[in-house]
């Protein structure tokens, strides 16, 4: 059922569900790494299997479906971390530490798969996976909590419900669903859902009922609305309130008059190309002989998160927006500025 916020409580985040799009549509995927990432299949042929086939030192068969059912009920993150850092006989990294994490974890999901498994590899590096929708992964497990709002749990779509637990950044909050918090279970029940999965789910359920609004193409190189600082990718998205009011079909949180925009202001760490979810965002908007200034609200939509805000802007003016960026853990602010004419 579609809920309506005041705008009090959360500003823009109800009419931008493809905001966050727009602003990140021109940011390249991460750059490959020097190192090939190996699948699980080889890193068991490659280390696993020295132990596992035989059973040598009690370690479980691969294929004894039996001896790993008791480990697969302990979830994806606590065999993981058995096989890092090692557990009983079995030494750290499976005694090869050129084995990454991530490696060991496809290793540990192969071996439970190879045992009467059905888990998931985690995506990245040259790994093929195979990612179920995040509305059938909402509709088939975490509708069973969060439909109701059993034992607390924020409802599907009520975004005052989700907006403080976003309050420390979605990263923290999919960490929080990985491990498990309160009444919810590690990785909601679920243990063979993926990081990438969860992450999903959880955006999917926030912006339940928001209203989509098409993308425009991304802008061609070099970018006027991106800057780079400070190790920061800084990304502008613009679109009026006029196009939201169309989308929306009524949305009361849209300024009425004449001439407003969302502005929109999108973060990614430069050297990893993690979104930025827990910074404040002050933005300046002056033509010269008005100034506008506001702190931007989060906003999270098409499994992206940044920040934005309402601004009226006049048709033909040319504005000069500043945008004042605080990162936790980074010492100096990051000053970000932009040309834009209004059209």
């Amino acid at each position: 059922m579609k809920k309506t916020a005041s705008r009090s409580d959360h500003g823009g985040v109800v009419m931008v569900a493809a905001i966050a799009f727009f602003a990140l549509a021109s940011i390249a995927p991460a750059a490959d790494a020097q190192r090939r990432e190996r699948s699980g299949k080889e890193v068991v042929d490659a280390v696993c299997a020295t132990c596992h086939v035989p059973g040598k030192d009690k370690a479980p068969k691969i294929g004894d479906a039996k001896a790993w059912s008791a480990r697969t009920s302990q979830g994806l993150s606590a065999l993981t971390e058995h096989a890092i850092k090692g557990i009983r006989d079995m030494p750290a990294h499976g005694g090869n530490p050129g084995v990454s994490d991530i490696e060991i974890e496809r290793a540990v999901i192969t071996m439970v798969n190879r045992s009467g498994g059905h888990w998931i590899e985690p995506v990245g590096g040259a790994t093929p996976a195979v990612l179920r929708s995040s509305e059938a992964i909402v509709q088939n497990q975490c509708a069973k909590c969060h439909r109701d709002g059993l034992n607390g749990a924020p409802k599907i779509g009520d975004r005052p419900a989700w907006i403080p637990r976003l309050k420390n950044g979605l990263d923290q909050l999919v960490a929080s669903a990985i491990h498990g918090h309160g009444g919810m279970p590690a990785r909601g029940g679920l243990p063979d859902l993926s990081d990438q999965e969860i992450r999903g789910a959880i955006v999917y359920m926030f912006n339940y009922g928001v209203p989509e609004v098409a993308a425009p193409p991304p802008a061609p190189p070099p970018d006027p609305n991106h800057k780079l600082i400070a190790g920061t990718d800084v990304y502008l998205g613009m679109i009026s309130a006029e196009a939201l009011r169309a989308a929306s079909k009524g949305q009361s949180d849209i300024p009425s008059g004449r001439g407003y925009y969302h502005v929109n202001i999108s973060l990614v760490d430069h050297a990893s190309q993690v979104q930025v979810t827990n910074a404040t965002v002050n933005l300046r908007v002056s033509d010269g002989m008005r100034t506008e200034t506001r702190t931007l609200e989060l906003v999270a939509a098409n499994n992206a998160v940044s920040y934005g805000g309402f601004f009226q802007l006049s048709s033909g003016g040319s504005y000069n927006i500043t945008a004042d960026i605080r990162r936790p853990g980074v010492a100096n602010a990051i000053e970000a500025r932009f040309a834009y004419k209004a059209p």
